[in-house]
């Protein structure tokens, strides 16, 4: 069953585009977790709709009303959302209440050199932004932490899965086997090709995996032409095995940005000139 659900409003149109993981909220009705599609926004083209991106050239108010218009509909205060730089590497960085908010308005606000952010404070939502890279999450329900990592194929093959799991376990004392996690919506092995520089990397991050050859063929398919289809999802979901974390703790997404432009940005099928889409994770205050 497709873990990551959208949400049915009265009008779409008016409504910003969400999709919501029930299977965590309905956990603990304090976690809110999800990701955005790119309908329902203010932005015009080719941004049209839903664009949470700053860095794209969209008009910066039109950007600040879409993450308010997703804030209010997740009955957030806009003050709570807080995002990273994202330099497609494998940073983690910890938020405490002092950098609640960061990046909200401005990219020169955002946690700088960090694709991964992690909080055990209520009140922080963590947002992360997307156009077919991959949205890992995770939630400590033990110990009320949460965090949300960027990963591009180099965020990847840094294994910035493993990176946030060892940030946690050290930052909060989570046990890595009481971790639950989550792969979000994007572009798929379906639409996803790469050539000679890329395969030696993932080729690399499998030996040191030690994944068995079925596991790997999962992950990756050579092609004729010399070059592969990716399953950047996967080979997150194997890291995060390799990592600690029970595979029946990961959510694992079906949908493909690439596949579906209807409703997500694609940064690879629309040529470069699209918007963003937003991952976000955070607990409540009581």
């Amino acid at each position: 069953m497709e873990p990551f659900v959208q949400s049915k409003r009265e009008d779409t149109a008016k409504e910003p585009s969400l999709f919501l993981l029930p299977e965590w909220i309905n956990v603990d009705e304090r976690l809110t977790a999800g990701f955005t599609g790119r309908s329902g926004g203010v932005s015009g083209e080719p941004w049209t709709g839903l664009n949470i991106g700053l860095h794209v050239g969209d008009d910066e108010e039109a950007v600040i009303l879409n993450r308010k218009r997703v804030t209010e509909a997740l009955g957030w205060p806009f003050e709570a959302w807080t995002c990273a730089e994202q330099v497609h590497g494998n940073r983690v960085a910890k938020v405490t209440l002092a950098e609640r908010g960061k990046g909200k308005e401005r990219m020169d606000d955002t946690i700088t050199g960090c694709d991964a952010l992690m909080t055990d404070v209520p009140g922080v939502l963590l947002t992360s932004f997307y156009a077919d890279c991959v949205p890992l999450y995770f939630y400590a329900p033990d110990q009320g932490a949460v965090a949300l990592a960027h990963a591009g194929w180099r965020g990847t093959v840094g294994e910035i899965a493993a990176m946030t799991v060892e940030a946690m376990e050290e930052a909060y004392g989570v046990q890595r086997e009481r971790i639950f996690a989550a792969i979000g919506p994007s572009i798929g092995d379906c639409c996803y090709e790469v050539d000679g520089p890329v395969m030696t990397e993932v080729d690399r991050v499998m030996r040191e995996l030690n994944l068995p050859e079925e596991e790997q063929a999962s992950c990756m398919q050579r092609k004729e032409n010399g070059k592969a289809s990716l399953n950047l999802k996967e080979l997150n979901r194997q890291i995060m095995i390799k990592a600690g974390i029970l595979p029946s703790r990961i959510e694992l997404t079906t949908w493909c940005t690439g596949c579906r432009t209807d409703l997500f940005y694609s940064y690879r099928v629309e040529g470069g000139k699209t918007g963003r889409m937003a991952s976000w994770i955070g607990i409540r205050e009581r």
